[in-house]
């Protein structure tokens, strides 16, 4: 994925300030990265409610050069050994809706067990396909389109589901401490109310065992089998 990927998504694209990731940071971290952190909102806000250091890791130039005027450290590139990142060095490494983003996520994940301190964790957000609103449109419109932004955003190579994302954690060597849905939401455009209906009955016919389908994503904390 290259910086030219990138360049035609609008500004707010990369200013989203993440702030219903911030509870899942550790108390702890006191050094922490962000990959893919855009102009640095997330960083941003933790730099300036915690005592914190705050590093990023952004593919496009003009963004990290914002970013770089918020955190304490950007660089501008791909998450991967190239970067020249310190290992053993960051109490939390963060993915807020970026490992879709990568052909190998899985590498990603283990790239940053080098680069984690002991005890260190990774927090990340990936959206989650299997929503109502994308069920929806695929199962009786027979449309899959890919949109700017959101569940099928048009840069996204990589699909998971919740189950998909503890197996992905599991076999990279990590120990979940927590998986939760996050923005449950109505869909974009918005689902009328007769197909949430439906949703909720069936949902209550199977005993809550469709609940996965109600959120937009999945917030993950998880350690290294190796620092627990």
């Amino acid at each position: 994925m290259t910086e030219l990927d990138y360049r035609s998504k609008a500004s707010a694209y990369f200013s989203v300030p993440r702030s219903e990731m911030l509870p899942y940071i550790p108390a702890t971290c006191r050094r922490l990265l962000e990959v893919g952190c855009g102009i640095g909102r997330f960083g941003e806000t933790l730099k300036q409610t915690r005592n914190m250091e705050v590093w990023g890791v952004e593919p496009l130039a003009s963004a990290a050069q914002v970013a770089a005027t918020k955190l304490d450290h950007v660089t501008t590139g791909l998450f991967d050994p190239q970067n020249g990142l310190p290992e053993a060095s960051f109490d939390c490494i963060v993915f807020n809706d970026v490992l879709e983003h990568m052909v190998a996520p899985e590498k990603a994940l283990q790239y940053a067990k080098k680069l984690l301190s002991p005890g260190g964790t990774v927090v990340a957000s990936i959206p989650n396909i299997r929503h109502v609103a994308v069920l929806w449109q695929l199962g009786f419109h027979g449309r899959w389109e890919y949109t700017d932004w959101g569940l099928l955003d048009r840069t996204h190579l990589r699909f998971f589901t919740k189950s998909n994302i503890v197996d992905m954690f599991k076999n990279e060597g990590y120990v979940i401490e927590r998986v939760s849905g996050i923005n449950f939401f109505v869909g974009n455009p918005p689902l009328n109310r007769t197909v949430w209906r439906l949703y909720r009955l069936l949902n209550a016919c199977c005993f809550g065992k469709l609940n996965d389908m109600g959120f937009q994503q999945f917030a993950v904390v998880a350690k290294t089998t190796a620092t627990l």
